[in-house]
């Protein structure tokens, strides 16, 4: 079931494809802003921070892909891109600029509402657990139900809604070779597509920022036609 009162920003220059999807989304109980262009975002998100973006990648102006990296420097909101390119670079560009799903248009109504509502729980949008889990490994701690990572003591690591579900993933797992296939299961709870890169973007973007925090540490190693491993020891937080 569907967060209540989830608040959405669709970022999209076609008026027709807008207002079909705002309208598609209100009726399932969304709150839905709507912007042309980069200005517009800019405008709405001063207003109101949203709960998920969802971002055309062509754009008059700046396109999605530029916004795309340059929220990604100061903001964690969800966010799926909207493209009416079907090359695989263009899926990897987004997911590479901090994009946490994709959905190539023409898309029906049901699997944009299915991606939505799976990016919302992926978020954390329900109720919070009664248990905090915490676990440590290297020099990190990890939060599960607070969803938050930090290096001790108490430095906190920005990760994106889609990186703190690999690494809550990986860690739950550790020294356990995870396929790519497992790993969309896990974090995504679809089935996964044989072509799809989004595991490997994620694991290059999550290997920089703990290598920044933690150099040389090596914490996600590549097991050749086997997929991933977390090779650090993990253990609860006393």
């Amino acid at each position: 079931m569907t967060a209540p009162l989830a608040h959405l920003l669709i970022v999209e220059d076609d008026p027709d494809i807008r207002r079909l999807v705002t309208g598609m989304l209100r009726r399932e109980g969304f709150t839905v802003d709507e912007a042309e262009d980069g200005a517009g975002l800019d405008a709405a998100l001063l207003r109101q921070r949203p709960d998920l973006l969802i971002l055309d990648l062509m754009l008059p102006g700046e396109d999605g892909l530029s916004i795309c990296r340059r929220l990604r420097a100061s903001e964690t909101l969800p966010i799926l891109m909207l493209t009416a390119k079907s090359d695989e670079i263009d899926r990897v560009l987004g997911l590479e600029m901090g994009a946490d799903d994709y959905l190539v248009k023409p898309f029906s109504p049901r699997e944009l509402l299915a991606r939505v509502r799976a990016l919302l729980r992926r978020a954390n949008m329900g109720p919070p657990a009664p248990a905090n889990r915490c676990l440590l490994f290297d020099r990190f701690v990890i939060d599960l139900d607070a969803r938050q990572l930090a290096t001790e003591p108490d430095e906190p690591i920005t990760l994106t809604s889609a990186e703190f579900d690999l690494l809550a993933c990986l860690v739950q797992r550790p020294r356990r070779v995870l396929t790519r296939d497992q790993i969309l299961d896990f974090t995504r709870g679809r089935q996964a597509d044989p072509f799809d890169r989004t595991v490997d973007m994620l694991i290059s973007r999550l290997r920089r920022k703990l290598e920044a925090a933690s150099p040389g540490s090596n914490l996600i190693s590549t097991v050749r036609n086997g997929g991933y491993l977390f090779t650090a020891i993990v253990r609860a937080a006393p």
